[in-house]
C-alpha cells in the first residue's frame, strides 16, 4: 500500500476530529523515544518498535466517582460499570478506528487495549496508558502513580495507539505538581503508596506496591461476592475533587 501524502498537521487534525467525534475529551501525540527502554522492558520489541503513540482520553463522571466513599454494593457496581466497562469499551472503539485509519493510509498501528493485564507477575499491561498520556503532555505522574491532569486530576481514562506514522508530538511531560499533598497516600486502605515523587529513573516499586493493591481487590471480591472496587486515591486527589479536600489543595499549590 502506498503511504498517504497528507502532511503531518493535516493528518493530526483529521485523527483529532475522528477521536473527538467518537467521544474523546483529550487527544494528543506522544514521542516515545525518551521511554524506549522502559517500553521494551514491559512489552518487548513488539511494542518498542513504534516511535510514537496517538493518545485519547475520556473524562469519567464526577457524579459516579463521588460515590466511592459510600463503600456499598450499589456504589461499587455503578462505579465499575460507568468508569470501567462503558468507558473502556468506548476507548477501545476510538483506538480501533484510529488504528484502522492509520493502517488505510499505509502506516503501522497497534491499538493497546484500554484495560487488559498481560503480565500477572508484574501486574501490568503490554504498554502503560498513563505513560503515553504523560509523554503527550497531558499531566504528571502523581504520588498515587496515576496520571494527574491540571484540569481534572486523575479522573480521566486513557488509550494509546502505537504507530510509525509521522505525526507531530503535541506536548512534553509535565513536572510533578503534587507539592506536599499526601491525600492519596493517607487514604489508601493498604498503604500501597510510599509518597515518593515520580522519577523516570526509579522503578514503580519505589512508589507503589501494586501487589498489595491487587490483593486488596481480591479480598474485597471474596468478602462481598462482586468485583472489588476501591478508587479512593482517584477520588481524593484535590486536582480532580471539586467537592472537598480544600486543605490538601492548598498544601499542593
Amino acid at each position: 500500500m502506498v503511504k498517504s501524502v497528507i502532511g503531518m498537521s493535516g493528518r493530526n487534525e483529521n485523527i483529532r476530529a475522528l477521536a473527538v467525534s467518537l467521544g474523546a475529551d483529550y487527544y494528543g501525540v506522544a514521542d516515545l523515544a525518551p521511554a524506549r527502554e522502559f517500553i521494551r522492558k514491559q512489552g518487548e520489541d513488539r511494542v518498542a518498535q513504534y516511535p510514537r503513540a496517538v493518545v485519547a482520553g475520556i473524562r469519567v463522571l464526577d457524579s459516579v466517582v463521588d460515590l466511592l466513599p459510600d463503600k456499598d454494593k450499589a456504589s461499587a457496581i455503578l462505579y465499575r460499570h460507568a468508569t470501567y466497562d462503558v468507558v473502556n469499551s468506548s476507548l477501545d472503539q476510538i483506538a480501533l478506528r484510529i488504528a484502522n485509519t492509520l493502517q488505510r493510509e499505509g502506516f503501522g498501528a497497534f491499538p493497546v487495549p484500554a484495560s487488559k493485564r498481560t503480565d500477572d507477575e508484574g501486574i501490568c499491561g503490554i504498554f502503560s496508558q498513563k505513560l503515553g498520556a504523560h509523554l503527550a503532555g497531558f499531566g504528571w505522574i502523581g504520588k498515587s502513580c496515576l496520571l494527574i491532569t491540571p484540569d481534572h486530576g486523575p479522573r480521566v481514562r486513557w488509550v494509546n495507539v502505537l504507530t510509525d506514522a509521522p505525526l507531530e508530538p503535541t506536548g512534553s511531560p509535565m513536572k510533578p505538581q503534587c507539592g506536599d499533598c499526601t491525600a492519596c497516600v493517607d487514604i489508601c486502605p493498604v498503604h500501597a503508596f510510599t509518597g515518593r515523587v515520580f522519577s523516570p529513573d526509579e522503578p514503580r516499586e519505589a512508589r507503589f506496591n501494586a501487589a498489595a493493591c491487587d490483593r486488596y481487590y481480591k479480598k474485597l471480591e471474596k468478602e462481598t461476592g462482586f468485583a472489588g472496587v476501591c478508587g479512593l486515591c482517584l477520588y481524593v486527589c484535590p486536582h480532580g475533587n471539586r467537592s472537598g479536600n480544600r486543605q490538601h489543595r492548598k498544601k499542593s499549590e
